[in-house]
């Protein structure tokens, strides 16, 4: 596929990093989930469709909707936007998106990979930048989180990460605000799978869970869509570790998984702050949730019901607290790797499609099909989907 002359360079820059061995007080892995066959009781709205590839949204407490383009396989002119009036407009500002492959300056003052965004409920947005254009090599000073004033759309703090939390092979991937607005939580993808905590007074980040076995790719689990397995020119699978992030209500524990992965995990959110925990000691704290299967994208309403991505179902799942089993809440073939969920003011559930499987990684010959949407699930019955909790604090 055509590359640019700064995307040549980065793919073919090796990543390092191994996975690390598990962790020897990793929890035990959980059976095969079980699935409940039934029929959905939701259906799905486009809200808009895009030219190029489409990972995150979030949604504000007064329903401003905004989205974000990584650079995976090509350049793109914007990186975060906010949708008005059915159109794209650049977020924060033209500057923030002003990255280009050929003209890589001032990576720690632009976005240049955005992979994900959330709304804390309380008027900021936050954006995850792992400056690691095609999954690669980091673009250096660019890992960064940042932080928006949604009255004024102005940047607040820029949280830039150095290679002690973002190091080379790194891809922070998603991120949760604590309630109490004092932590952010980060998945980590790449080639070591970890959790990044960053306390957000100090501006002081760590990495925990680093290259413990919840957090890795399993090399067991295949992804499997129509049929075929995914895997890339060299044989290699999906292989995706830290990825699916949520916060239970009352922030009191985080749920995380790997795609490539069939247990759901979560931790106690104060194993986390404390950065003086030893390695043992906070894996110790893991706990299994339930079997799981291949998901991207994980939400939390404020009952407590988890929503899973099933990228290998075209489908949207939902787990009630407690529950072993899942209920379908959707299935459409038109949910071609439904990726990152976000949740509106009136309880509404939106959800982006990015198209994994269709894309050059797995694809020799290139883009199969680009089907890249925003949707948004309408269920049949009201109060089905709860609220978001960040809303309610």
């Amino acid at each position: 596929m055509p590359r640019s002359t700064l995307t040549r360079f980065l793919l073919a820059t090796t990543m390092i990093g191994a996975l690390a061995t598990a962790a020897a007080a990793a929890p035990q892995v959980a059976a095969a989930p079980v699935a409940k066959p039934e029929t959905p009781s939701a259906k799905i709205e486009k809200v808009m469709s895009f030219d190029r590839q489409v990972t995150g949204v979030a949604v504000s407490e007064d329903g401003r909707i905004f989205v974000n383009f990584p650079r995976w396989f090509e350049d793109s002119p914007v990186s975060v936007a906010e949708i008005k009036n059915g159109k794209l407009v650049p977020y924060p500002d033209e500057a923030w998106n002003s990255f280009r492959a050929a003209d890589p300056k001032d990576p720690g003052d632009r976005f240049v990979c955005v992979q994900a965004e959330t709304a804390d409920g309380h008027g900021h947005l936050w954006v995850v930048d792992p400056a690691a254009p095609a999954t690669g090599f980091i673009v250096p000073g660019g890992p960064k989180l940042v932080e928006i004033d949604l009255k004024t759309d102005k940047v607040i703090r820029n949280y830039r990460f150095g290679g002690d939390v973002a190091p080379q092979g790194s891809y922070l991937n998603d991120v949760r605000i604590s309630p109490d607005g004092k932590y952010a939580y980060m998945t980590d993808s790449g080639a070591q799978g970890a959790l990044v905590v960053l306390d957000i007074a100090t501006g002081k980040a760590h990495r925990t869970l680093d290259g413990a076995m919840p957090t890795q790719v399993d090399p067991d689990v295949k992804v499997v869509i129509g049929g075929k397995e995914l895997h890339e020119a060299d044989g290699k699978g999906v292989a995706f570790a830290a990825d699916s992030i949520s916060l239970d209500p009352k922030g009191e524990y985080l749920y995380f998984q790997p795609v490539t992965a069939k247990t759901l995990y979560r931790i106690p959110t104060s194993a986390l702050q404390d950065a003086g925990l030893a390695p043992d000691q906070v894996a110790a704290k893991v706990e299994t949730v339930s079997a799981s299967e291949p998901n991207d994208g994980l939400w939390q309403d404020k009952t407590g019901k988890l929503y899973f991505s099933a990228v290998q179902k075209n489908a949207i799942e939902t787990q009630e607290p407690g529950a072993k089993e899942r209920h379908v809440l959707v299935k459409d073939p038109r949910l071609v790797w439904p990726d990152t969920f976000a949740e509106g003011p009136n309880a509404e559930l939106y959800v982006t499609n990015s198209a994994i499987q269709n894309s050059p990684r797995y694809n020799a010959h290139g883009w199969t099909e680009k089907t890249f949407n925003l949707w948004k699930i309408v269920p049949e019955k009201k109060g089905e989907i709860a609220g978001n909790p960040a809303f309610d604090r």
